[in-house]
């Protein structure tokens, strides 16, 4: 039997991809590590052709939601994680992970992970897990959730959430949400999981232009989606409404630097949803958007952000 099946989706990452692999490789559970090379050009598949030990996938690049499906298909462990061939695992994390599911019939053991800065002289920032007592508050943004590559998931649990293409730049935060909302039995691994390496060589987290544009409204539309789903089960309570909206309003002041009606309209739902919502901004910016209306202030917000 397979332990924990280990996803790993690739492209044009043959310089960090074996340390990602070395570390699934180096732990005592019986582990299948399934890479999915999405049409590299790098080298990247004649590497994986050499490899012991590893499923490999080989598929045109249609971005890492299509490869994470593509590899669930044929993974055998009984539990899953995943992590992008930028970063690795930490040492003994996956050990221990499962034996606190095995112990306590966890459907998802969370933790923290570490950072690791390549233009920083490559020194490690631990970002500890923190405690909360509602994981579907914590997900929508009430505090600091983690980053899924941290979590060992029992593969039962989580076999038909999807990564969502519609979400790409944003698929594991939706994918986050919808696991919180079955309510998993959760176990805390106390030390970090895995280290996320910090570079400037392509990575999704880092983009600017039309990227960041699309990836600011696909949080908008996961949070749309979020909220109406609690709400059609009646578990929209005030708490997680808080949560939710607060992260809607970041994304929404980033949208309205470029596209102001669209944020206007959020602007708009958000007060629909709580209209007591307090903004996080100051008072005189709160003022001027009730008196001038949300797209007049941000229009003379945008002209003194001008150089």
């Amino acid at each position: 039997m397979i332990d924990v099946s280990i996803v790993i989706p690739t492209y044009n990452r043959l310089w960090s991809l074996p340390n990602a692999v070395q570390s699934c490789l180096s732990t005592a559970a019986k582990v299948e590590v399934i890479v999915v090379d999405n049409g590299s050009t790098d080298g990247t598949w004649e590497w994986l052709s050499q490899q012991a030990g590893i499923r490999a996938i080989r598929m045109d690049n249609w971005g890492k939601d299509w490869a994470i499906v593509e590899a669930l298909k044929i993974a055998e462990g009984e539990y899953v994680r995943f992590l992008d061939s930028d970063d690795w695992l930490a040492e003994g994390a996956n050990d221990a992970q499962l034996r606190l599911a095995r112990g306590s019939a966890a459907d998802v053991v969370v933790a923290g992970y570490q950072d690791c800065d390549d233009d920083d002289d490559g020194s490690l920032h631990v970002n500890s897990w923190e405690p909360c007592d509602d994981f579907i508050a914590q997900q929508l943004g009430e505090g600091w959730s983690s980053h899924y590559s941290a979590f060992l998931f029992r593969r039962a649990f989580i076999a038909d959430i999807p990564h969502r293409q519609d979400f790409a730049f944003i698929d594991d935060r939706m994918f986050m949400i919808e696991v919180a909302l079955r309510k998993p039995r959760l176990a805390v691994h106390d030390k970090p999981a895995f280290v996320h390496r910090r570079h400037s060589r392509g990575r999704l987290q880092i983009s600017g232009g039309i990227v960041k544009t699309v990836g600011t409204w696909q949080k908008i539309m996961v949070y749309r989606k979020a909220l109406a789903m609690l709400a059609a089960a009646d578990e929209l309570t005030p708490r997680r409404k808080r949560a939710g909206l607060r992260f809607l309003w970041s994304a929404m002041r980033d949208l309205a630097r470029t596209h102001p009606a669209e944020a206007a309209a959020v602007y708009d739902w958000i007060y629909e949803l709580d209209p007591g919502f307090q903004a996080p901004i100051r008072p005189s910016l709160a003022l001027a958007y009730r008196l001038l209306g949300f797209r007049t202030a941000e229009r003379l917000v945008n002209l003194r952000r001008r150089p």
